[in-house]
């Protein structure tokens, strides 16, 4: 039978590694939730928290914006502003201001020149494209016998499991910043840096588990590919 007609690769690499994926994103929703409804003690907003961060580490241009959505915080380099979604902005819980820190983070490492920051920015064009084509084009190539394009489809989408490698130190080093700077200026105590923190690290495994996603896919590629030969 067909390789295309039966994909053992994809079901034993990757739909497991969807799963590990579909469990990070309910985790980390469930886990904002618990500690978006903790409050902290002095009553400081995340918006509030993130202005102060960026104030102390003398990034008083970059700005601060609300954006719609849940979790859709996001630092935008090409702006210079930090985003804080509608579940951040003006919240004052443990969740929503470890969040805000976090992306305040990746403001810092832009204006420290933080290497793996820059590593990520400079391979984003190429993961554009193999994001997007990648797969289709090496199956394609696979299913036609065209080796050219499934070696360019593999090394698309090797630049896109480079992407998520290098997203973890990052994110990682994002969220230790924020605990960090959380803790030294007693913005949170006790355990509020608790929640905070286990909100971070819910946040880190969705990273993760992108990764193992990307692998997954890469290696079933590699695999259909050196089946056809």
């Amino acid at each position: 039978m067909p390789f295309f007609y039966f994909d053992p690769y994809y079901l034993f690499l990757v739909i497991p590694a969807v799963l590990i994926a579909l469990w990070a994103q309910v985790n980390v929703s469930s886990t904002f939730r618990k500690y978006n409804n903790v409050r902290n003690v002095k009553g400081v907003t995340a918006d509030e928290v993130a202005r102060r961060i960026l104030d102390d580490n003398g990034l008083y241009n970059v700005q601060i914006e609300r954006v719609s959505g849940n979790l859709s915080d996001h630092y935008d380099p090409r702006s210079n502003v930090v985003r804080l979604s509608d579940s951040t902005y003006g919240n004052s819980s443990v969740g929503a201001i470890g969040v805000a820190a976090h992306e305040v983070g990746h403001a810092i490492q832009h204006a420290t020149g933080y290497l793996p920051i820059k590593i990520r920015q400079a391979i984003i064009p190429v993961t554009q494209i193999g994001s997007s084509i990648a797969i289709p084009l090496a199956i394609l190539g696979i299913i036609m016998s065209w080796n050219v394009l499934v070696t360019i489809g593999i090394l698309l989408f090797s630049a896109v499991v480079l992407f998520q490698l290098v997203t973890l130190p990052v994110e990682f080093n994002a969220s230790s910043r924020a605990m960090k700077t959380l803790e030294t200026q007693n913005i949170l105590e006790g355990g509020e840096l608790v929640g905070a923190k286990r909100v971070l690290r819910a946040a880190a495994l969705t990273y993760v588990a992108a990764l193992i996603v990307a692998i997954a896919n890469l290696v079933r590629l590699i695999a259909l590919s050196n089946r056809r030969r």
